[in-house]
């Protein structure tokens, strides 16, 4: 498909730099393909009265890392120079792919440092900027060098605005993370609350969780005319046989399966044998999702707002439909919504037309 029918223009007021207080008070947009009346402006916090028991939600458990490195190239017969990396995958011990900047002036063989004790030398270098860093350090004690010197990698569209934070090693963070490795929030889940979830329990709604470490490539522009051009960056994930087993069983009682998130719903796909059956899974997942694609798995997807031309504005058009999802778009922007990893959220119903 061409990459332009999924561009759109978005103000500047749009894009959130700080997320609202308390989370559950954003706003919701939800999205029903072919109603009536497609689109219902509701808040987070209504999620209790749009769900059922018997419902399952579905929460990616990943936890950000502070993926922002700042260092000095040094190389031999040349002075120092500044570059910016942002960890993206681990490949290894000691080892991490990044996207460095400035990606052209960096060579393989030189080193960067980062503060006094943590250094990498570039082992290689791919295209857009992407590195693999040998780091001086490995396992617990690189993590926690990385921990000491590194930044919380906010989105580009938040941090060309504004430096980050103490408040955002809060704020990008769900409040159920506990498996360490992404370099970027699954967002839709920053809008939950332990209240939240109380009034979910009460209701009967499920709980369960998949891990995806979302990487910097998520933010990556599609800079192909045609979808079929484009590749996607693989991020590593696993689907528990707990979970697996969990998720299966909601759907043969009649349950809904409702993804929270983009990365979620990316992995359940990767991990779904064609009946939809969710298998056990782990590895590093590249899928990437375009309309005509037939989902297996959830019935219903919470997300936040996308950038235009983007691989997550893709998905959901495959999900809900193009038109109806550049209709909610229309409709988002012409109402005040928040746009991006702070934004408002939308709650999307699978079209199966």
């Amino acid at each position: 498909m061409r990459v332009d029918l999924f561009d759109f223009d978005l103000p500047e007021e749009n894009i959130a730099l700080r997320p609202v207080t308390p989370r559950e008070a954003a706003k919701l947009l939800v999205v029903q393909p072919g109603a009536d009346k497609p689109y219902e402006d509701r808040a987070v916090g209504d999620l209790p009265s749009l769900l059922r028991a018997g419902d399952a939600l579905v929460f990616n458990d990943t936890r950000v890392i502070p993926a922002q490195l700042e260092g000095i190239r040094h190389r031999e017969g040349a002075g120092g120079q500044k570059v910016s990396a942002t960890l993206h995958m681990r490949i290894a011990g000691d080892r991490w792919k990044a996207f460095a900047k400035p990606g052209k002036r960096i060579k393989l063989g030189d080193r960067i440092a980062f503060g006094d004790s943590l250094s990498a030398i570039i082992e290689e270098k791919g295209e857009g900027g992407e590195v693999t860093l040998h780091f001086n350090a490995s396992g617990p004690e690189l993590d926690r060098a990385i921990a000491t010197v590194g930044h919380i990698p906010l989105p580009p569209y938040i941090a060309s605005k504004r430096e980050d934070d103490e408040a955002d090693r809060r704020d990008y963070q769900t409040i159920y993370a506990r498996e360490e490795g992404a370099v970027a929030a699954p967002t839709a889940g920053l809008h939950f609350t332990d209240a939240l979830f109380e009034k979910l329990d009460a209701l009967g709604v499920e709980r369960h969780f998949v891990t995806l470490h979302v990487g910097a490539g998520t933010f990556l522009p599609v800079k192909a005319d045609d979808t079929t051009d484009h590749v996607m960056h693989e991020e590593i994930g696993y689907v528990s046989q707990e979970t697996a087993a969990a998720l299966n069983a909601v759907r043969a009682r009649g349950g809904r399966i409702i993804s929270v998130g983009t990365t979620s719903l990316r992995l359940l796909e990767s991990a779904a044998a064609e009946d939809g059956t969710i298998k056990p899974w782990s590895g590093a997942t590249g899928i990437f999702i375009t309309p005509g694609y037939r989902f297996r798995t959830a019935d219903m997807l919470m997300t936040n707002f996308h950038l235009p031309k983007s691989t997550l504005f893709m998905l959901v058009s495959a999900f809900s439909g193009l038109e109806t999802m550049r209709g909610a778009y229309a409709h988002a922007i012409a109402t005040g919504y928040r746009f991006y990893s702070y934004g408002d959220s939308s709650l999307l119903f699978r079209d199966d037309r």
